[in-house]
């Protein structure tokens, strides 16, 4: 039974924190219903008002995606929106990288976007309309060392995102990312702290490349625009008659993507080495990194 049939209804994934908190209160401000979701229920209870219905979703589980759907459409009748806010960050070199945490970075940022995506779809088309926003980040088209999983899954992201836009548009549904550089939210830290047991490795040949991440991090950190900046954007792309494919959401992105594809790859190599301090070892350490001998 449709227990919201004068409201536009917008489903969010990644409501604990962050932008996907911001972005539900701002849509029920403006009148929409909101079924805010999260991996763990209890970070998103408190959402609960008269437009926002807090729903336990977790992105990486195929029965979670699929109950929290249904009990949209349920109550529902229809979905106008899903927002695709859930992701992390795993930082750290690639190398030292696990493939169980290969997997859940691209688990969780990209396969359970394209997931939800193909579930609200068929309510989609038969509504003749829709709008589908993933959040990427600036990250998702210029990559910095040492977030380099985390840049691939917003690479196949934003793939994913470009394919789905040229695929649907012909049955009215529109597909668009967003793409914020850093927000005032617990991202970063977060970052660092699931890869503490990397950056506080001393015997890692990487280890002395990790400080000036860390301290370029922080930076960022000091640099970043709340999440109302971002969550401004994903309502306009919402409500826009004719959305972009692509809105770049903060001040910092729009320097970084103005500037960095720009440039050569071996212009951005330099310019990276540069800011993090990359610098090669004495030529008889690069010896005994690349044959192993000592």
């Amino acid at each position: 039974m449709n227990q919201h049939s004068q409201q536009s209804i917008a489903l969010i994934t990644g409501c604990s924190t962050g932008i996907g908190r911001v972005t539900a209160t701002l849509l029920a401000e403006r009148g929409w219903h909101v079924f805010a979701t999260a991996r763990c229920f209890d970070a998103a209870k408190n959402l609960a008002s008269e437009r926002i219905t807090p729903l336990q979703l977790d992105v990486t589980d195929e029965a979670s995606m699929v109950a929290a759907v249904e009990q949209v459409r349920a109550q529902a009748g229809r979905i106008d929106a899903l927002i695709n806010n859930a992701g992390y960050a795993q930082a750290g070199p690639m190398e030292e990288m696990s493939m169980d945490q290969v997997r859940r970075q691209f688990e969780t940022n990209a396969f359970g976007a394209l997931r939800m995506a193909q579930l609200v779809l068929p309510t989609m088309r038969a509504q003749g309309s829709g709008r589908i926003v993933n959040v990427s980040t600036m990250g998702g088209r210029v990559v910095i060392p040492f977030i380099g999983l985390y840049n691939s899954s917003k690479f196949a992201l934003e793939a994913m995102s470009d394919a789905l836009r040229m695929e649907t548009r012909l049955f009215g549904v529109r597909v668009i990312v967003i793409e914020p550089g850093g927000t005032r939210t617990n991202f970063n830290a977060a970052a660092t702290a699931n890869a503490q047991h990397i950056i506080t490795n001393t015997n890692s040949p990487y280890y002395r490349f990790l400080q000036p991440f860390l301290r370029f991090i922080a930076q960022l950190e000091a640099m970043s625009s709340p999440p109302e900046t971002v969550a401004k954007v994903i309502l306009h792309a919402l409500t826009t008659k004719r959305p972009h494919a692509r809105y770049v959401a903060t001040p910092d992105a729009r320097i970084m993507l103005a500037i960095l594809p720009r440039l050569s790859d071996g212009m951005r190599d330099a310019l990276w080495g540069w800011m993090l301090g990359l610098q090669k070892p004495a030529r008889r350490g690069l010896s005994m990194i690349n044959t192993g001998h000592s």
